[in-house]
């Protein structure tokens, strides 16, 4: 079956620098196939803009295949786009139309500062991380894991918390800007498993602390990060890190 070729009108953000003002730029792009991902969509774009003898779009992307977590941008006006549980990599150019204007832009937060166009710098994730995403380790052999049981239902909880990538999808939906929910799917996870007890107060006031540290707003529970996550991180983390935060600042008040 042969698929009509879409003719689009793109508006692209352009910005050189973090320092530097930007603005959308029109572009007209026609002949995409509908079976082309969005970034290859970009990527024919950047092909005809360097022809043309100008520069091409910065954008962010590794893998291609929805686990590293590096694309993400705003279509019109939604986190990777119209489908749910779908990062940037993954959407086809089939859920468009022929004659469609997409509006596409980078996420916009304080913590995230644009490197260029539509790449930004998401460092602030790393240092989160860096300040209580570890578990302490005995030298030695390693333990076999089945001498440590766990239930089946924390097990699993556990595991659909660890599936974040870290993509920034969450913070760009939030009017807050806020990383909670990245945030409490990395405390939620180690929490839960018998290997993060060690630093389990201690690393909650540490990557809560270094959350907003880094300028992120906090949750009001608007639920739009969990919308617009393509892996579908629930927002019950971010009620089970508040908890974990609570005890831990009690604790340390005895």
């Amino acid at each position: 079956m042969t698929h009509k070729s879409l003719n689009l009108t793109l508006r692209v953000w352009r910005q050189p620098n973090a320092d530097a003002p930007g603005a959308f730029r029109t572009y007209k792009l026609g002949g995409i196939s509908p079976d082309m991902s969005f970034l290859e969509m970009l990527d024919v774009l950047n092909d005809q803009l360097i022809k043309d003898g100008e520069e091409p779009i910065a954008f962010d992307h590794d893998c291609r295949e929805g686990i590293c977590g590096t694309c993400g941008v705003m279509i019109n006006g939604q986190p990777h786009g119209p489908l749910p549980a779908t990062t940037t990599c993954q959407l086809h150019m089939r859920h468009f139309h022929d004659g469609d204007e997409i509006v596409i832009e980078p996420w916009r937060a304080r913590a995230f500062p644009i490197i260029r166009d539509l790449s930004v710098d998401r460092s602030a994730f790393d240092r989160i991380i860096q300040a209580g995403g570890y578990v302490s380790v005995s030298t030695g052999q390693a333990p076999d894991g089945n001498c440590l049981p766990i239930p089946k239902v924390q097990q699993e909880s556990a595991l659909d918390a660890a599936v974040c990538i870290g993509c920034g999808a969450c913070v760009a939906a939030c009017k807050n800007a806020s990383a909670a929910l990245f945030t409490s799917a990395k405390v939620s996870h180690m929490a839960q498993l018998p290997q993060g007890q060690a630093e389990r107060r201690q690393r909650v006031l540490a990557m809560v602390g270094q959350h907003d540290e880094e300028g992120f707003g906090w949750c009001t529970n608007t639920y739009e990060c969990e919308a617009a996550c393509p892996a579908s991180i629930s927002v019950t983390h971010i009620a089970r890190m508040n908890r974990e935060h609570v005890k831990a600042t009690f604790a340390g008040q005895k």
